[in-house]
């Protein structure tokens, strides 16, 4: 295991975001043409629309639950190591939208914005990355609780143990110092 550090800890390598990526992905395929449609239309939407595609919008939200039970399964033999450096991407990707410019679309409560920060890294890469580049693409109390800490809980579920992750960063909400003005 190569581990790489910066001022405040363990950084993810790019194999482990990619087996995040490439697990997501998976999970979501797994579901069928119909949830994979409903991403492709939270990405290609216009955010400028208003509210007049909510209801699609929100048709994600049933897929939410089987797209967790399936990455359980997928998930279910890994190793302690596996799990651990799986959180710690999640966490570093949490981290890194930690930004008040999308906070101001997503808008959320210290928790609640923890929440719309899961939803958008469990729609996966493609949509994380849309967001990040256009903070306007998220989606306004769209959340995914269960995603924040998913693999720290299948980890303790496993292996009766909250992970290390080493990183010295929060996943917590107004975490990120340079995501925010002041």
């Amino acid at each position: 295991m190569t581990v790489i550090m910066d001022a405040t800890g363990t950084l993810p390598t790019p194999a482990e975001e990619a087996r995040l990526w490439e697990l997501v992905e998976s999970a979501w395929v797994g579901l069928g043409a119909e949830a994979l449609a409903l991403r492709r239309a939270l990405l290609e939407r216009d955010p400028d629309a208003g509210e007049d595609d909510d209801d699609e919008i929100r048709a994600i939200d049933a897929w939410l639950g089987p797209f967790l039970e399936r990455l359980g399964q997928l998930s279910a033999e890994l190793s302690a190591q596996e799990l651990t450096d799986l959180d710690r991407v999640v966490e570093r990707k949490l981290h890194d939208i930690d930004r008040e410019d999308i906070h101001e679309v997503t808008d959320g409560s210290d928790d609640g914005f923890l929440y719309c920060r899961g939803f958008i890294v469990a729609l996966g890469r493609e949509y994380y990355e849309a967001v990040r580049a256009n903070p306007a693409l998220a989606v306004l109390d769209a959340d995914c609780e269960e995603f924040c800490y998913f693999f720290a809980h299948l980890h303790n579920d496993r292996f009766g143990a909250w992970p290390d992750t080493g990183s010295g960063i929060s996943r917590e909400s107004f975490g990120n110092p340079a995501g925010w003005s002041s």
